[in-house]
């Protein structure tokens, strides 16, 4: 089982109404949150760890999770309010204005940390939630005791606009970065995040750290994964783009079930991965992208569907 750990929030997207006036539509959504998603719509076993509310918004994410097949035996539920994400959009690239004072997933506190059970193989990290306290001090907490025994991956999805403290925000992903199996980052994450001047070095400084797999994604221009003495490039599946809306959320998914089936997702298995299996997942995880990508808001597939 991989657990997801982090955000789960309202998007809500801009619309126009039948009398041509601007409006916004709440849509289940979270960095995490639709990963999780993706991952059961692909069949993972899959479950997810959050602060979530039991308003309003909160019950229509929580019957968004059970219906992709997600398991919540690890969240948190509470009567705080769930967080609103205002989206809006040009030319298909997404920008995000958060309200989150006070929410359930905010508030997430070290003494809601669960005792995980032997099914869980992996914990996936990133988004908002990592950047907020106390819930980033939370989430840092579990991957610290975890990463000893269980694989983990992050994907620090920086959003400037919700990042308060950038310093803090920089030496908490470098910790985290540090402790991570695998790191998915975007060219926009690693010029946010600083370091060598270079991709080439900020990836080698990585893998010093102690990160066994670091995938580096250019969007239209693919991905490309990088370890001890390999890389492997992957070119991005052609589709016709409606918005990005959870693109990266569903790639995460794509390449955590990819090195799941191939028997991949283990630490030994990491340490000295197989190029064979890396392009594989990269292959996948783009297709999976792809068909999120083609469909309005971060709606990922099926595995029938693919």
């Amino acid at each position: 089982m991989i657990l997801c750990c982090g955000e789960a929030l309202i998007d809500m997207l801009p619309r126009e109404t039948a009398a041509g006036e601007s409006a916004f539509a709440p849509h289940v959504g979270g960095s995490v949150f639709n990963s999780a998603l993706a991952l059961g719509r692909l069949g993972v076993p899959v479950s997810f760890f959050s602060g979530l509310s039991d308003d309003l918004f909160g019950v229509r994410l929580q019957a968004a999770l059970r219906e992709s097949r997600v398991d919540l035996s690890y969240a948190k539920i509470s009567s705080r309010p769930t967080t609103l994400a205002f989206v809006r959009l040009e030319d298909g690239q997404a920008s995000y204005f958060f309200y989150d004072e006070n929410s359930a997933g905010r508030m997430l506190a070290a003494n809601d940390l669960p005792a995980l059970k032997g099914e869980v193989e992996a914990l996936l990290f990133g988004g908002i939630s990592l950047a907020a306290e106390p819930c980033g001090s939370t989430y840092e907490a579990l991957m610290r005791r975890e990463s000893a025994a269980r694989v983990i991956m992050l994907d620090p999805n920086i959003r400037p606009a919700f990042i308060r403290e950038a310093e803090a925000h920089r030496a908490r992903m470098q910790r985290m970065m540090a402790m991570a199996d695998i790191v998915k980052v975007s060219e926009e994450d690693l010029a946010w995040l600083g370091g060598p001047a270079s991709q080439e070095a900020a990836v080698r400084a990585l893998l010093q750290a102690g990160t066994k797999l670091v995938i580096v994604t250019g969007g239209a221009r693919g991905a490309t994964a990088f370890w001890q003495g390999g890389r492997v490039h992957m070119e991005a599946a052609p589709v016709t783009v409606v918005d990005t809306v959870g693109a990266g959320d569903a790639f995460n998914a794509g390449v955590l079930a990819a090195l799941r089936e191939a028997g991949a997702l283990a630490k030994e298995a990491l340490a000295s991965p197989s190029e064979t299996v890396v392009r594989e997942a990269l292959s996948f995880a783009a297709r999976v992208a792809a068909f999120t990508v083609s469909r309005a808001g971060a709606n990922p597939p099926w595995r029938e569907e693919l």
